[in-house]
């Protein structure tokens, strides 16, 4: 069975690694993939950018591709998935229409209003000054969002008004081209953050696994907002309690309502959550596909096959799905370069992953090129150093241990990734 994935990240690395695990699989042709799939069983790299929707559709039907599974947003956005299924070819991911709910802020915060999903108090905006006036009444901290898709970055946690005010000025001046034209301003929610994912065919739904993402740059959650510095599951802030709330709450009404508005979904629907002090979720984005660097230790704890699960959910089968983990914890510290997110490293010398991966880590690639015989970094995030451990901790110290054995000239990665979950786990003691 042949298997056509599109994109070319540390997600994309780990849902290829996880595919090629199943006995189904013979081959996992990744668009345009990136060197750490080279050496990987199964999987090879081939030269089409995820924007060319013509030649990938060239690519599945002449290579008999049984499933296109779409990893990054902005094909999806763009309408690959109805490109696909106009031609009868078997693909994994929302519509167009649907995928609005990420390519659009302003769009997902209407639908949650629209259809009473619970979500921070907003107003969208193209004028400084209106913007200026409606953050001069709401006070700081205030949360100012581009409109469209920035690659993770497009989030300001404004902690004055003269930060707001400069977030603003300098979105709507073209700092993220289109995506900036309008904003969203929110108010600020108090609580902790989780990512609840699930797959979602038309009504039917099967949560993941728990996890949480770090998005700041820096230790203690400081620091601008990134795509994300790392990630662990599960995440103990989403008790059973807080799961059967956001899946009654939230999950299955967003679905609901997309099916009522027309837009039936299947994929992966990601839902950014914010949990306060009484169990109470409210929405803080949704994503049309797995999160990164979610996916890496969620990957690495899902027992059962990956394959079955996606062909339920494009057969319209998921009820039938059965899904397991692995016990314990996976963790995954992402290694940057020193300028992300305002910039990304190019042409540093990788060295040491060999060393990591002995020491029982999985290394999954994302920034990275090949110069010769010698890796290099090309992007902001450029790998993501993976764990698993009977508890967090130990993976945490597994991670660390492998991240410590990688350098290149000007890498950084967060070392109190899990902090909040190894907090709760110490002042509750052993049990």
């Amino acid at each position: 069975m042949h298997l056509l994935l599109i994109g070319s990240g540390g997600r994309e690395h780990a849902i290829a690694w996880k595919l090629a695990q199943s006995d189904q699989v013979d081959r996992i042709s990744v668009a345009p993939g990136n060197p750490g799939m080279v050496d990987e069983p199964k999987i090879t790299p081939v030269d089409l950018a995820i924007d060319d929707i013509d030649a990938l559709l060239e690519f599945a039907r002449a290579q008999a591709i049984h499933l296109t599974i779409v990893g990054p947003e902005a094909p999806l956005v763009a309408g690959i998935v109805d490109a696909f299924t106009e031609q009868g070819l078997r693909i994994f991911g929302p519509c167009k229409a649907a995928a609005q709910l990420e390519g659009s802020k302003a769009f997902a915060k209407d639908f949650m209003s629209r259809h009473r999903i619970p979500t921070a108090r907003y107003a969208t905006f193209d004028d400084a000054a209106a913007a200026r006036l409606w953050i001069e009444r709401h006070g700081a901290p205030i949360v100012i969002k581009a409109d469209g898709l920035a690659a993770g970055k497009g989030v300001v946690v404004a902690q004055d008004e003269e930060e707001a005010y400069a977030a603003v000025e300098s979105m709507l001046s073209g700092q993220f081209g289109e995506a900036g034209n309008n904003l969203v301003i929110e108010e600020f929610l108090h609580g902790e953050e989780a990512s609840f994912i699930a797959v979602v065919s038309g009504r039917d739904c099967l949560a993941l696994a728990s996890s949480q993402d770090h998005k700041a740059r820096d230790e203690g959650d400081l620091g601008p907002n990134t795509g994300g510095m790392g990630a662990y599951s599960p995440a103990p802030i989403v008790t059973d309690a807080v799961h059967a709330h956001v899946m009654n709450d939230i999950v299955q009404p967003t679905i609901n309502a997309l099916v009522d508005d027309g837009m039936p979904f299947t994929g992966f629907l990601y839902v950014g959550l914010m949990i306060d002090d009484t169990g109470q979720a409210r929405v803080v984005e949704y994503n049309v596909r797995l999160g990164d660097p979610e996916t890496q230790p969620l990957m690495m704890r899902l027992k059962s096959d990956l394959l079955p699960l996606l062909d339920h959910a494009v057969d319209g089968t998921l009820p039938e799905a059965q899904v397991s983990w692995h016990a314990g914890s996976a963790i995954g510290i992402v290694m940057a370069a020193g300028e992300y997110p305002q910039g990304s490293s190019e042409g540093k010398r990788i060295s040491g992953i060999e060393r990591a991966e002995a020491a029982r880590c999985k290394v999954f690639h994302a920034g990275t090129r090949r110069n010769g015989d010698q890796l290099e970094t090309a992007g902001g995030r450029v790998l993501c150093v993976t764990a698993t451990g009977d508890s967090l901790a130990e993976a945490k110290q597994l991670a660390e241990a492998g991240a410590a054995c990688i350098s290149w000239e000007g890498s950084r990665y967060r070392r109190d990734i899990g902090y909040r979950a190894l907090r709760a786990a110490t002042s509750e003691g052993p049990s």
